[in-house]
This record gives structure tokens, sequence and C-alpha cells, in this order.
């Protein structure tokens, strides 16, 4: 993801920042560049079709999967579109992706809160974001995340809050920032480095910052997920190392590599965040989306068979362990690449991460580079089409992709060369539902009471009521519906699935079916959701009247 998350094209220049990429390398080489014809390259045969209409077309919808976007904040580059807008009319822009996350049957949002050791949300640890107002620490005159949530949440959607962990400045002069900013406060936890400030991660005090400033908003909001992204120690930048030789001296006994001190302390953060959250709300979902390759497989055995750069020896980032020692509930490997390229095919790393995810029952979303269709480097408009398709062929052979992510949200509504169109028509053509994590702790929610099936103006009305204690009250409701009038529906069939709908305490619960045609017979079930998506039974069906 451009300059902030852009995952690393094997043309582009290692000088730039991710989303300012880092080149990839030939299996075994140094990071050198190197260069790939795109055209030269076979497809994958059967995920290979220049239409959504072969593969893609051939799966039935799927009742239970994640379906998100990323809204990406640094740099102002999704959302605010600009620093400096008005409160309202930062609002009005996100609400105008809540619709675009509507109108593709998305399901969850993964908006970036914290990008640069700063907040979108009155924080007593860190200064208000400049990306709000262009002023680091100038209040915007609202609460974004609080807003944020409410408006998700009132569309039913997830929302995951993201930060960048280490991350302190997109410059490297400490006497740019505020004052008051914990980094000026305490200059010995940041180092610069490739232009920019980062928390060193083996200082145990700077550790123990970030994440209470993450777990203020973990606290004092109700989020569904915490998120981080690829940056853990910053990628390498040509021609410098990275400063840390002080703090492996004062710190790192024990270890005769610093690489490996190095992961301990990424290893000791990601263990120590996901124990602090599930400790605040056990139901908080905990989820990383790191660069595609973990280890190639000409260098380590369990790798997989790529040739690009590897995460667990430039990020220090030894994502494979926190899958299997289960410290994860979701992997969200970011798979920038189309079927075919040599050094990262999408077709190797997908069954490669799913083995990884299902020795320990982590969810696996793939990260999806709807940004590359843009720039031309998917010159197949049906490729992500494609990936969805072989994604669920891995499926069916027991080790399941849970769902896929796009970088970014501007790409979607832009729908370049038609490519998330055909993504909603082959796979997204109904809604689906969050795949429940039983691990999580359940609500024993209880089937609603159906009052009636009406032809209205506009559609059918259907109206139902949560009759349940309030301990065992429904977060949110599924709708489905058969033509005709039957006795029971089988809500398993994802095609009968039309709506989920967010629970509203203390009244009569109401949907517009405004699909329905006028005067034709229908039957309408609904059932209950707790707020990590279990699901009860129907409670009864009604026919239209």
């Amino acid at each position: 993801m451009p300059l902030d998350r852009t995952p690393h094209d094997p043309a582009a220049s290692p000088a730039l920042d991710r989303r300012g990429f880092i080149t990839l390398a030939v299996a075994g080489a140094a990071a050198s560049a190197f260069t790939v014809t795109i055209g030269s390259l076979v497809p994958t045969p059967a995920f290979g079709a220049t239409t959504g209409t072969t593969a893609a077309s051939a799966f039935s919808p799927r009742k239970r999967e994640l379906r998100a976007m990323w809204i990406t904040s640094v740099v102002n580059i999704d959302w605010p579109s600009r620093t400096g807008l008005e409160a309202a009319d930062q609002q009005a822009e996100f609400l105008h992706w809540l619709d675009v996350a509507e109108q593709f049957n998305l399901n969850a949002v993964f908006v970036q809160v914290r990008p640069t050791a700063d907040a979108f949300w009155p924080s007593p640890l860190e200064p208000w974001s400049q990306y709000l107002t262009g002023v680091q620490g100038q209040d915007p005159g609202y609460d974004p995340l609080a807003f944020i949530v409410e408006e998700a949440h009132r569309r039913n959607l997830e929302l995951h809050a993201w930060y960048n962990p280490y991350r302190v400045s997109m410059q490297a002069d400490p006497s740019k920032l505020v004052p008051e900013h914990p980094a000026r406060m305490h200059p010995e936890w940041i180092w610069p480095y490739g232009g920019k400030l980062y928390f060193d991660p083996g200082l145990p005090e700077a550790q123990e910052h970030i994440q209470q400033a993450i777990l203020h908003s973990v606290e004092h909001y109700d989020l569904d997920g915490v998120h981080f992204d690829d940056y853990f120690y910053p990628y390498p930048v040509g021609g410098q190392s990275i400063p840390d030789a002080a703090t492996y001296a004062a710190h790192g006994a024990g270890y005769d590599d610093i690489a490996a001190w190095r992961r301990h302390n990424v290893d000791t953060f990601v263990r120590s965040v996901s124990e602090r959250i599930k400790a605040l709300k056990p139901w908080v979902k905990f989820g990383i989306s790191p660069f595609g390759i973990w280890r190639n497989r000409s260098t380590d055995p369990l790798g997989s068979e790529t040739g690009g750069s590897q995460s667990y020896d430039l990020q220090f980032a030894d994502t494979r362990k926190w899958v299997l020692e289960g410290w994860l509930d979701y992997i969200n490997p970011q798979i920038y690449w189309q079927f075919g390229l040599a050094v990262a095919d999408y077709a190797k790393l997908v069954p490669w991460w799913a083995d990884v995810a299902a020795a320990s029952g982590t969810h696996l979303y793939i990260g999806e580079a709807l940004y590359k269709v843009t720039s031309g480097v998917f010159t197949d408009p049906a490729e992500l089409s494609n990936h969805l398709a072989f994604d669920r062929e891995i499926d069916q052979a027991q080790a399941p992709v849970h769902g896929n992510v796009y970088f970014s949200a501007k790409h979607v509504p832009a729908d370049p060369k038609g490519s998330m169109s055909l993504v909603r028509a082959d796979h997204y053509a109904h809604p689906a539902i969050v795949p429940a994590m039983p691990w999580l702790p359940a609500t024993p929610v209880q089937p609603p009471v159906l009052a009636r099936a009406e032809h209205v103006a506009g559609g059918v009305e259907v109206q139902w009521s949560d009759a349940a204690q309030p301990d065992r009250r429904a977060t949110s409701f599924a709708v489905y519906r058969v033509d005709g009038r039957v006795d029971a529906i089988d809500v398993e069939d994802a095609a009968n699935l039309v709506a989920t709908r967010r629970a509203e305490p203390g009244v009569v619960q109401r949907f517009l079916d405004t699909a329905a045609e006028p005067g034709r017979e229908y039957t309408y079930a609904v059932t209950a959701l707790d707020r990590v998506w279990n699901e009860s039974a129907p409670g009864g069906v009604r026919t239209t009247e």
C-alpha cells in the first residue's frame, strides 16, 4: 500500500517507503533489484481467465466470510482526504466510505487510528493526529474514534482499529513534534532511520508506552478488533543500519545474534498486547497483516516456495510463530502478487498460509492489492475475482481462507477496470456474516419473535422483536428470504441471506426489503447474532400478507 502499506513490488525502488516498496529479491540473493516483465508470465491455468465468469462463477455464495477494506489515514491516503476539513466534512467523508462498504456488500472496515504515535481520539498519552487538522495536538472538535465506531456499528459493520506500533513520525526531526509528545519527553526512546522517527522496540519502557496507548482505546471504545499491519522493525534502507547497538548492549544479554534479539523483542510485544487485550475485553479480536512472505524455502525448509524479501529476516517479525502459538485471532498476510509471478506466486503463498493458520485454528484473511489494478501491475481485470475463486478451492481442502481485505478504500469505488464489480458479481452478490471464532466468549442469544412480513410502498417490511433477557439479547440480526410459501427456510444456504441489521434496543426491529417485487409471495425468517457472530436458530417464518 503506497506510502504506508504498499506491498512490495518487484520492479519498484527500494528507496521508497512501504507502499513505498522494498525490492523483492531472487531467492537466496541479497536485496538487489529484480525486474519482472509481467506480460511474460504464464498464469495458473485454472485461474488465468480474462473474465470473472470461468473459475469464479462456478462457486456458490458463502454465508460466512470476512469482506473488508483498509481505510488509511497516514498522509491522508483515504480518510480524511486532506487535513483541515471541518468536523462535519470529515464525518461526511467517513460516511461515504461506509456507503461504499455497503455498496460492495462488505461487512468490516479496518480504520487507521494511530498512524504515527498520535491519536484519532482524545488520548491522555499521545497528541491528536496531524492528519486531522494539519496541526499535531490540535483538537478536531469531535471524537473521531467514537464517531467511526458508532457509525460502523449502525450499519452492522465490524470496526477494527488499526495502529502502527513503532513509527513516531514520517519525518526525522524530533523538534517538529509537539513539546508534550512522548518522544520529546523521552528522547532516549527513539531513533531516526530512513528519514523517519521510530520508538526503539528493544526498550521495555517504549514497549510499555506503546501498549498503554493502544489499550487506552480498547478500554474506552467499543472496538471489534485491534489491527497491526507489517511495520515492526523498519524496512531496510540502502546504506543505513538500524541504530540500536547501544540498546542491544544494554538489553541483549543471552542473545549472541542481534537478529534473534530483535525477533524476541517483537515476539514479546505481540504476545503481551494479545494477552492484555483479552484481559480487558476477551471478545475483542487481535489480528496482524504482515508482509506476505515469512521466509523462502531456499532459506528455511518451513518457508514458502517464493524468492522475495523475508519478513522474518528484514522486519524481525516471526509471523509464523505468532500464528502457531495462538497469539492472534486472525492473520491477514498481504499477498499482493498475481498468479504466476515467479518470486511470489499467489497460488503458492495462499496454500502455505492456509496450512500455517489451520495448524492453530487461527482465521486467515488474505490482503488483496486492489491498487495494483489501478497502477496497471495487474493487467487482467479478473485477477482479484480469480484470487477469491482460488481461495475457495483452498477452503474445500479443509484449510479455509476466511475472507479478504482490500487496499485501499479509495480504489474500491474507483473500481479500476471493473475489477471490484467483478468481485461483487462473482462473489459478493449476497451479503455475508463475519465468521464466528469459537474461542471467543459467546452470548446465548435467543431466536427473535417474528411478527409480520407485509408488502408496503417500496418493498416488504419485516418486523420482529428480541424477547430475550438483557444478558441474552442480540447484537444484530440476519434476515433470510425465499420465494413462495414454505414451512421452513434453510438458513445455511447463503443465497437465502438478504441482510444483516444492528439491533436497536427497546424497539420493534424493522427491515425494508427493497429488492422484493410488488405482489409476489415471499417467506422470511430472522435469526439473532451475538457480538462475535454466533447465530441462533430462526424464530419461525412469516409469509407476506
